[in-house]
């Protein structure tokens, strides 16, 4: 669908990963909303626009594509493992329209703490390609899903290059997705 920024916005160069300033009246296509972030085509790229400036693309392109308070991932009682899972599901390649779970991407997870005190969550993850620029942006928001859930304080999402990602990671959910089975 394409719309017309409503304002000056930061936007991610997409694979670069440089943050540059989209001017007001810029034409773009969204090309992929997942997770409450939108990846946009221009005529100068493909770009990311965080969550926070949604809003530029009007207010029917916030409605559509901002993520709903019930996408959110809801919790009472205990910490469970698989609401983390889950927030990690709400994490999307700017690139790619399979979540970082799927993918394959996310090694590790575990957690620490009490409901008392909170809980610090430890992520290990990589990325489909070492030069790719959007790691420290995909990273970040993973690390926000993370904290979004009740009864998580702080959260480490680290990026490590062991074992090497290759395809056959993709999970059979992942592989639907995207065409291969």
């Amino acid at each position: 669908m394409a719309y017309q920024l409503t304002r000056d916005c930061s936007a991610t160069l997409i694979p670069a990963g440089d943050v540059v300033i989209l001017e007001k009246g810029t034409s773009v296509e969204v090309t992929q909303a997942l997770g409450g972030s939108v990846t946009i085509r221009s005529n100068m790229g493909l770009f990311r626009l965080a969550p926070h400036d949604l809003d530029a693309l009007g207010s029917e392109a916030l409605q559509k594509y901002a993520l709903k308070s019930s996408d959110a991932v809801m919790t009472s009682g205990p910490l469970q493992e698989e609401t983390l899972w889950a927030a990690l599901r709400e994490c999307y390649d700017p690139e790619i329209p399979v979540n970082l779970v799927d993918l394959g991407l996310i090694y590790d997870l575990s957690f620490q703490g009490d409901a008392t005190q909170g809980h610090h969550v430890t992520v290990k993850m990589t990325l489909t390609a070492p030069g790719c620029g959007m790691g420290p942006v995909i990273a970040e928001d993973a690390k926000n899903k993370l904290v979004g859930v009740p009864g998580v304080n702080t959260a480490e999402v680290s990026i490590v290059w062991d074992p090497a990602w290759n395809p056959r990671m993709i999970s059979p959910e992942g592989r639907k997705q995207l065409g291969l089975e």
